[in-house]
């Protein structure tokens, strides 16, 4: 039975449930003797053999409810109905429990609350999963059921903690001078790097908007309008394959600001990432952070978002291991490729299963076509190959001579008990195996330090890549880039040393976001274009409205876009986005488990948007 009051006196009157006293959570000390009204779910329901004590949860917390058989039998009664996840409101007095029952690990531990009258709201089938702080389902059991999921105590301030980051950030921008402005949804597709999501209209058959990846023109166009520091927390859509941490919808903080230079953006970026993390985790953020070239970064980490908390940097052994007559070596560096190591002190410890099986196929996983490798020791016993300094074994250290030995020892500092990785490839190649290896290497070995926080700027990137096999360049960021002031004559005679206006924002390794200086001068902007391989009647018919704008007096200007579910996810300590958004979709599929969407649509909307459906042919 649900929607009765079993109450002191057999009364069947509902109780208030919307006069709620205060949240579970909040119940402490302060409150003994105070006569409550809570309403929440059933966590945890116990029965000592008369006795029945029920923890009932909200979204602040927990607290112990108590039903005594001999002071209110009726309530006592009602709780044996009780099962996980019924929803009940609750009438009862504040006490202290006794001594040995505190329960320290709550805010509530304390107290506990006698309960006089009960009213059961509804009742729950038996939950698909445990409601708990462990997730123990599958996840897309716990999106199909995301409402019990969303429930659960870590998930609960997850999306708090997303709301009191949402919150600060539109206060400091406010206290900045930014203006918040909404850009549209439905506008005309510029695809930048990603497919557009599409939308059919019914007024112009035949006709599509797009859902944007980005508000990149109109906040450049705002700029153009004169507010001259714009702010907006958004949401946008990038029709991608599935891969990674990716979801089709994300949120993103996006700024702009006019008559800056990179610094000043990078500024405004720091202050509010100073605030989150005092809020998130009452840290002190050291600023300015610290900048990092694009270039320093791939020859160093091998990566553009390197995590700096800790060592295993690559290094560069091009002209030692040429001189070898190794071919895995020579063959690379004969074709125009590199050859770099890491060298992982104390690695030697590692065994032989541990290299040539686990790690081994660990970067064969990345492309790679093995792992050449050496070990550094000292003191007696068989060696490949002898230095003064050290002694190689195993692996390729048959092909290091004595001076060979010292060259390597020279350009890796060396020291006993370490070992050696290498990688021999194209730059990109190479970069790729030995970023992925280290950071493989340091969570095996525990080096990736807990409870530190390395902020960095990665700035320099160049402008453009080239590829040859469709023998065109390709814009890094996107096509509104500007080239940095000393690079602007390369634009003209090698598009691909130019460096950009751009930069990104790390931290841990992982990206929060990016962004750039803009290009301002209708000039510039479609010379760009044209190293693009986009011809003037392309120009006109994608970005028109921009370059007719370029044509009206814009200000310099610049921005940056963070992710706003990366965010949220590292200040609450989770390995995906998926646990920072309230109804996020199937990392592989994209689909919605909760909703099953994407679905069918009847063939009377079909009709009315003039669309006809053309399955792609099985294979």
């Amino acid at each position: 039975m649900t929607g009765v009051v079993w109450s002191r006196g057999g009364a069947l009157v509902p109780l208030p449930y919307n006069q709620r006293t205060c949240y579970c959570g909040q119940v402490g000390p302060r409150l003994i003797g105070q006569s409550l009204v809570l309403v929440g779910w059933v966590a945890v329901r116990r029965d000592h053999g008369g006795m029945v004590f029920i923890d009932l949860r909200d979204r602040e917390g927990v607290v112990q409810l108590k039903f005594n058989p001999e002071t209110d039998p009726k309530a006592h009664e009602a709780a044996g109905r009780l099962r996980t996840e019924f929803c009940i409101a609750v009438r009862g007095e504040v006490a202290r429990r006794p001594a040995e029952m505190v329960n320290p690990n709550l805010a509530s531990g304390e107290v506990e609350v006698n309960v006089h009258e009960l009213d059961i709201l509804s009742a729950c089938e038996t939950p698909k999963f445990e409601v708990g702080d462990a997730p123990i389902a599958n996840e897309e059991l716990r999106l199909k059921y995301r409402y019990l999921d969303l429930r659960r105590p870590p998930m609960q301030r997850a999306l708090i903690m997303r709301h009191r980051i949402t919150k600060l950030m539109r206060d400091y921008f406010d206290e900045h001078g930014f203006v918040e402005i909404e850009t549209p949804f439905l506008t005309r597709s510029t695809p930048e790097g990603a497919r557009d999501f599409l939308v059919p209209s019914r007024i112009h058959p035949g006709q599509f908007y797009a859902l944007p990846q980005s508000p990149q023109l109109f906040k450049q166009l705002l700029m153009m309008s004169g507010f001259d520091r714009y702010v907006q927390i958004v949401r946008c859509f990038r029709d991608e394959d599935a891969r990674g941490d990716r979801q089709p919808e994300f949120t993103q903080l996006d700024l702009e600001m006019s008559f800056i230079q990179a610094e000043d953006v990078q500024a405004i970026i720091e202050g509010l990432l100073v605030r989150i993390m005092k809020l998130a985790h009452n840290v002190d953020v050291p600023t300015p952070f610290p900048r990092m070239s694009y270039q320093q970064a791939m020859l160093d980490y091998g990566i553009d978002r390197p995590d700096t908390r800790y060592d295993l940097l690559i290094r560069d052994v091009s002209d030692v291991v040429r001189k070898t007559d190794f071919r895995v070596f020579r063959a690379p560096l004969e074709a125009g490729g590199v050859c770099r190591a890491i060298r992982v002190p104390g690695g030697a410890e590692m065994s032989q299963r541990e290299i040539e099986k686990d790690l081994t196929e660990f970067v064969k996983g990345s492309g790679a076509g093995g792992l050449p490798y050496l070990k550094v020791v000292t003191g007696s016993g068989h060696a490949d190959a002898t230095g003064p300094g050290v002694r190689l074994q195993t692996g390729v250290a048959k092909f290091f001579s004595p001076e060979l030995t010292q060259e390597l020892e020279r350009a890796l500092e060396l020291q006993p008990g370490d070992a050696v990785f290498f990688a021999a490839d194209t730059e990109d190649n190479v970069c790729r195996y030995l970023s992925r290896l280290r950071e493989e290497i340091a969570r095996r070995r525990g080096l990736v330090p807990q409870g530190k926080w390395n902020f960095l700027w990665v700035v320099g990137f160049p402008m453009f890549l080239f590829n040859p096999e469709d023998r065109r360049h390709y814009a890094v960021h996107h096509p509104f880039t500007a080239p940095l002031d000393e690079d602007v004559h390369w634009l003209e005679k090698d598009p691909t040393r130019c460096r950009a206006k751009a930069y990104d924002v790390v931290l841990n390794g992982i990206e929060l976001g990016g962004g750039s200086v803009r290009i301002h001068r209708t000039d510039v902007q479609q010379q760009v274009f044209r190293i693009l391989n986009m011809s003037e009647a392309e120009q006109q018919a994608r970005f028109g409205f921009l370059l007719e704008a370029l044509r009206h007096g814009p200000p310099p200007h610049g921005g940056i876009a963070l992710g706003l579910d990366r965010l949220v996810m590292l200040m609450i300590g989770a390995d995906n986005i998926r646990e920072a958004i309230a109804f996020p979709k199937v990392t592989k599929t994209f689909i919605c488990p909760l909703t099953e969407a994407p679905s069918p649509v009847s063939q009377e909307q079909l009709d009315e948007l003039s669309l006809r459906i053309a399955l792609p042919q099985k294979k």
